[in-house]
């Protein structure tokens, strides 16, 4: 399965968008499953790493310097170009934002390590990554959408996120690897579900926002160009990032896909929280995720193309981080 992966992930996503159209009733007993689901996942990815391997990546500065530029300046710039040719709506407007404006902590890790990518310097970002969306967001939307319509973000939702899917999977994690320090093969064991979780956690997503679209499919399906022209623009953005702070070509990789990548799975409770007349915010979070993933394996394809090695080492001889 980890050999085919990216097969696996948009077989989930077909058989999701499946099983939403068959069965549109099941939608809200899947919403439930979201985080549970989700938060599994994250459990498993945070154990790929030791906590030893996790504290010295803190200690990267340019590495994550590189992460926190890309992400919260880089990023809202070229948002900001797209965001008044987006549809005039509301609720779609603030769905591409609040996907479009949060950084990857999830699969991320799994499509940077798949091109070559640091892996281990993008987990150790991760919960800088999260605390820092979690501060900037509501900065971010007031910025572009007024504060009237800031006000319908409350930050207990996304707090809540931030502990359900972050400080408890990373804490079990934690308390896992001290309790099976001596048995190194049960961490192994447990790292092998981590392809069939973000399986499910594709296919409970999508089969349970697809119902929602409900005669809507044309609002959603014109925000598509641009998170096709995101992926594109931030693939170009993010290759210049690693030239600035001359990052080797592993952490170059990796910078490029934290760039490009959006946190559609752990933004979308939020999304699920907002009052009913902007429900549609919550399919358009979704549908980001089902364009992402497509152009993620693109990619794994061109970023090794983007950056084969000529980029400057920095953190490690040879250019391993």
């Amino acid at each position: 399965m980890e050999r085919h992966q990216v097969a696996v992930y948009l077989g989930a996503l077909a058989a999701g968008a499946l099983a939403g159209l068959i069965a549109p009733a099941a939608g809200p007993g899947l919403e439930h499953a979201i985080n549970p689901v989700l938060a599994a996942l994250l459990y498993v990815t945070f154990l790929q790493v030791p906590a030893r391997d996790l504290v010295r990546g803190l200690k990267a500065g340019r590495f994550l310097a590189s992460a926190l530029v890309v992400n919260f300046l880089v990023v809202p710039v070229v948002v900001g170009a797209m965001f008044h040719f987006l549809p005039d709506d509301q609720a779609v407007r603030l769905g591409v934002l609040l996907v479009l404006l949060a950084p990857c902590v999830d699969y991320v890790i799994v499509f940077s390590g798949l091109a070559g990518g640091s892996g281990q310097k993008l987990l150790a970002a991760t919960p800088l990554l999260l605390l820092a969306q979690i501060v900037l967001l509501p900065a971010y939307l007031w910025m572009f959408l007024g504060s009237d319509l800031a006000k319908i973000i409350e930050l207990g939702p996304f707090v809540r996120a931030f502990l359900v899917l972050i400080v408890i999977p990373l804490t079990l994690a934690w308390l896992t690897q001290a309790l099976t320090a001596r048995r190194p093969d049960l961490i192994t064991a447990l790292s092998t579900s981590m392809v069939p979780l973000m399986a499910a956690t594709l296919f409970v997503v999508v089969a349970s926002q697809i119902p929602k679209l409900d005669g809507r499919l044309t609002k959603v399906a014109a925000v598509i160009p641009f998170y096709v022209i995101f992926l594109i623009v931030m693939a170009f953005a993010g290759l210049a990032v690693v030239r600035v702070f001359r990052l080797d070509v592993p952490a170059g990789r990796a910078i490029i896909f934290t760039g490009a990548t959006r946190n559609s799975l752990v933004v979308l409770p939020l999304a699920l929280a907002l009052p009913d007349h902007l429900a549609i915010a919550a399919v358009v979070v979704v549908t980001q995720t089902l364009v992402e993933v497509i152009g993620m394996v693109a990619y794994v394809r061109v970023v090794p193309r983007l950056l084969n090695g000529d980029a400057q080492p920095a953190d490690a001889p040879g250019g391993r981080p």
